[in-house]
């Protein structure tokens, strides 16, 4: 279950080689990284995008994914797009926030209050305004592709509260606000990067996790982790990021089309999404893991303070913003 890693240096060579845009025959490649499955409904939706942009250019550009973290970690892959070695990766909100400081904002426990409540927010002015800030870190952002609500399972642990994290190693993505939602109740926030979790669960190194229904069940965890607590702390999207550098050498028509074809993909993903996560469910209980849905109260109640720190700051106004969404 484990990648192995490049060094960055290594990475950059390798990318450097592919080159983020390039031209074959009169038709433009992008290259497009990402570190997920490719049964991962993301990824399903990346192959609708490739497929609708042949479609609208006429065979004139084309996308080729290369994913399960073939080119490196999230982070690794970001910093290829910075610099145009990749065209476009995928990357969940919560590690982009060290890039870009207000992306805290999606880490922030239970900001949205339903699903309908988190794709209207979404698709709003702030919406747009959260993805068009990724441009201080020499990004486009491109779309939002749904990654559900993240929750807690464990190895040996059930949660019904917060007191049964309390003291538990957890781990969470490399986002300082991960850390500091898992600390406000009680637990020890480990980060660790997502290719090396499964042996950090069944070693001990970690006692439980938090992830959505598909990631949980797709990356295997579910064979060492036998409690899934559902009490969706977390809705954190996943983000379609396109190179500037390789974005700005488009033609405009170019850039009408890979718009399209995102937005195309970004709608195919959402549908797929409850069914992948309805099946995800049904086959971690068959395979013999206790699924709970708790009370959502005394995890809200725990992460209260935490929210209110923000009170007065950037991330606070967008906290505000996002939660105002009707």
């Amino acid at each position: 279950m484990r990648h192995s890693r490049f060094t960055l240096a290594g990475l950059v060579f390798l990318a450097g080689l592919l080159a983020g845009c390039a031209r074959q025959d009169d038709v433009v490649v992008l290259k497009l990284a990402h570190a997920l499955d490719t049964q991962h409904t993301v990824h399903l939706g990346m192959v609708h995008m490739a497929e609708q942009l042949h479609a609208y250019s006429g065979g004139t550009m084309r996308v080729d994914i290369y994913p399960s973290a073939q080119l490196g970690a999230e982070r690794d892959l970001v910093e290829l797009v910075q610099i145009g070695s990749l065209a476009m990766t995928k990357v969940s909100a919560a590690p982009l926030e060290a890039f870009v400081p207000s992306m805290k904002v999606f880490s922030i426990p239970y900001v949205f209050r339903d699903r309908g409540h988190y794709f209207r927010a979404l698709d709003s002015a702030i919406g747009q305004e959260l993805l068009d800030s990724v441009a201080i870190a020499r990004l486009k952002g491109m779309g939002y592709y749904d990654s559900g609500s993240r929750s807690f399972y464990m190895v040996d642990t059930p949660v019904e509260t917060p007191a049964d994290i309390a003291g538990e190693k957890i781990r969470v993505m490399k986002s300082q606000t991960a850390v500091e939602m898992v600390a406000a109740m009680g637990g020890s926030a480990t980060p660790i990067s997502w290719g090396e979790l499964y042996s950090a669960l069944q070693q001990g190194v970690v006692d439980g996790a938090e992830n959505n229904p598909p990631s949980f069940y797709l990356s295997g965890h579910y064979e060492v982790c036998k409690y899934y607590a559902l009490n969706e702390h977390s809705a954190v999207p996943d983000i379609l990021l396109m190179s500037e550098y390789v974005w700005e050498s488009l033609d405009a028509q170019q850039q009408q089309w890979v718009q399209r074809a995102v937005d195309d993909s970004v709608a195919y993903q959402r549908e797929l999404w409850n069914t992948a996560t309805e099946e995800a469910l049904a086959a971690v209980k068959a395979a013999g893991v206790t699924v709970t849905y708790p009370d959502k109260a005394p995890f809200m109640a725990a992460v209260q303070g935490m929210k209110a720190s923000y009170d007065g700051t950037e991330v606070g106004r967008l906290i505000a913003a996002l939660e105002g969404v009707e």
